[in-house]
């Protein structure tokens, strides 16, 4: 491609957040280097890798900018160090255990084009079967649970149209970097999980949609290299998720749910007892109580900064729940999928 045909095209600005990557780092950027799309940049965060692995990717390829943090931010300050420096119109978000196809970025950006302003992500496959779905869209549940949509079924191109979903995965998220400065980036508390979740959530009221882009394809493992499942997953996606509730909803729609989120509560509270993991569920709920007059401020500034209401939000939130085979058996998850919708929906009659 020519530099005048590069010049041509908007400059996206594509940021690899690394953690001890290793070997996936190296090819991750190698892949993006077949990418069609004539004019991106490259940059790689690191958050204070132990194994080197930045390193030897500059070494690799040298024209990647890489930014080296002094201590472990975690995935949402991480990712914003990169923000802040990238220089494209359109900047992407992009885990470094992905490969991608050579038409993922202008496919995207594309969908831009035809659809207009928003959150974007590609359809997500299998590294290991390339027939196999991670996701074809992200969703919000009324109890701030999320979850991939027809993860680990089979790709029969039924999901095959853009659509609008709750929210783009941080596993790769395209958008411009106007909206993002709007949303006002990630949320540092968080530190990681159900940071896109609330990336998404916010964007939503302020009428900014998410979409799901079924030609940009992208390939993802079964389950990601960074904390797998652990204690310290299961405390982060709990407690974020009560931060989410408490700094999202108005204080009006939390009353209306208070009889519904106190049986969620106690459901939650016996799944993580099933799991060996109470003590992440007792740590999240404790650091939430901790956390109260940081919370109170996020709701003020996200309640300020809104345009619609939650009537209008929820409706493109679901009753049901994909719980990762990973989590919990079949038994338990249809045990528990099936409380939490017959609950949603009970709930949605009186906000």
């Amino acid at each position: 491609m020519h530099d005048r045909d590069k010049v041509k095209q908007p400059l996206v600005s594509i940021i690899i957040l690394n953690y001890n990557a290793g070997e996936l780092l190296v090819d991750c950027v190698d892949s993006l280097l077949k990418t069609q799309y004539p004019n991106f940049e490259i940059i790689v965060v690191d958050n204070a890798s132990r194994d080197e692995s930045h390193k030897k990717c500059k070494a690799r390829f040298p024209a990647i900018h890489l930014l080296e943090n002094k201590e472990n931010l975690g995935y949402c300050e991480g990712n914003n160090v990169g923000i802040r420096q990238a220089g494209g119109e359109f900047v992407v978000i992009l885990n470094p255990d992905t490969l991608v196809e050579p038409s993922w970025l202008s496919e995207l950006v594309l969908a831009h084009q035809q659809t207009g302003p928003g959150l974007y992500q590609p359809k997500f496959l299998t590294t290991t079967d390339h027939r196999v779905l991670m996701s074809t869209g992200n969703m919000i549940q009324l109890f701030g649970f999320g979850y991939s949509r027809g993860k680990g079924e089979i790709d029969t191109g039924a999901q095959n149209i853009i659509e609008t979903i709750g929210y783009a995965s941080g596993t790769c998220l395209f958008t411009t970097m106007e909206i993002m400065k709007k949303i006002g980036m990630f949320d540092p508390f968080l530190f990681a999980y159900h940071d896109d979740l609330d990336l998404g959530w916010r964007a939503a009221l302020q009428k900014i949609n998410s979409y799901y882009i079924p030609k940009s394809i992208v390939y993802h493992p079964p389950e990601g290299f960074s904390f797998k499942w652990s204690p310290f997953k299961f405390y982060l996606l709990e407690r974020n998720r009560q931060y989410c509730l408490l700094t999202h909803y108005s204080r009006s729609t939390l009353i209306k749910m208070l009889p519904a989120l106190i049986l969620v509560e106690m459901a939650v509270f016996f799944f993580y007892w099933r799991r060996g993991m109470l003590g992440s569920k007792v740590r999240a709920s404790l650091n939430i109580l901790k956390n109260l007059n940081q919370i109170e401020k996020r709701y003020s500034q996200i309640q300020k900064e809104r345009l619609i209401g939650d009537y209008q939000v929820i409706k493109n939130f679901h009753d049901e729940l994909a719980v990762p085979k990973a989590v919990a058996d079949k038994k338990s998850n249809v045990l528990f999928n099936r409380f939490i919708s017959r609950l949603s929906r009970l709930t949605r009659t009186v906000i």
